[in-house]
């Protein structure tokens, strides 16, 4: 099975400040030991809402646990005061917002990575592999052309078509960019529960979160019209109902905390699709 078609568009994700790996065996450092490693995430944030999914898939609680940070950071520059001892303890000088999420080293107090697809990867193959494979042999390329569908094709264009200023006809082409993927997607899933596979894998962990924040998220700097488009993608909407009654998904999503993060952040001006939502997630997410 392929989603070779998906794969129109690539990516460059901007450069963590910190990128260390879990690795296999001691010689690596890092190696997978349990109860060594602390997460620290956001669920208002869609990386921290894509690790909390993945971790609560896999099970790891008491392998890996995690620490949960409030939707809006309390710091001026952007971050987390509860992370500053970690950021300074990893970089002499750090002068750069203490950001999650973090997945940290209680043996030496120190930061291991920033990058969430490098987090979520390791917590799949060094302590999730004998629970469930969120990243089966083969599909490493199908699961990361999801990604680059996400990034550029749907949260991307959604951003673009969304934005103040700039010229309409570019914001127009966004949008009917934005409209084609989801219409790509909703005919690739007739017949299918999963994006990819017959299981849960990480495609779907990220298609999801990608759902999440067009609807809570990008919608409300959209016109109404534009959003009855995007909602009029019946068996796509659908998946992402079904999956939010899961409850590794549903458990984690943070209406409140993400519209108050979108609030303080956001600096663009509000349109119609904000009073258009496409899923009630409430009603359907899993508690």
């Amino acid at each position: 099975m392929s989603v070779t078609p998906l794969a129109a568009h690539t990516t460059t994700p901007s450069t963590p400040a910190f990128r260390g790996r879990i690795g296999g065996d001691p010689r690596s450092g890092h190696y997978a030991v349990p109860r060594r490693y602390r997460l620290h995430l956001s669920t208002a944030c869609p990386d921290g809402l894509r690790i909390a999914v993945t971790h609560s898939l896999l099970g790891l609680d008491t392998v890996c646990p995690a620490t949960y940070l409030p939707a809006v950071p309390d710091s001026p520059q952007g971050g987390h005061s509860v992370l500053r001892p970690l950021y300074e303890a990893s970089a002499h000088r750090y002068s750069g917002p203490a950001v999650g999420p973090v997945l940290s080293d209680d043996w030496s107090g120190r930061i291991v990575s920033t990058h969430a697809p490098d987090i979520t990867r390791d917590l799949a193959r060094r302590f999730g592999a004998d629970r469930l494979s969120l990243y089966p042999c083969g599909a490493e390329s199908e699961i990361e052309a999801v990604e680059r569908m996400c990034a550029q094709d749907i949260e991307g264009a959604a951003q673009r078509a969304g934005q103040s200023g700039g010229e309409q006809a570019e914001r127009d082409a966004a949008l009917e960019a934005l409209l084609e993927s989801l219409g790509a997607l909703d005919r690739w899933l007739v017949g299918r529960d999963y994006m990819i596979r017959d299981q849960i894998t990480a495609a779907d962990v990220e298609l999801w979160v990608t759902l999440v924040q067009l609807d809570t998220v990008h919608r409300h700097h959209l016109d109404a019209c534009a959003v009855e488009r995007i909602a009029d993608r019946p068996t796509l909407w659908a998946y992402a109902r079904r999956l939010a009654a899961h409850p590794a998904f549903g458990t984690h999503l943070d209406l409140d905390g993400i519209a108050r993060r979108h609030h303080a952040h956001c600096r663009g001006l509000e349109a119609a699709g904000a009073a258009v939502q496409i899923l009630d997630w409430a009603a359907h997410a899993a508690r």
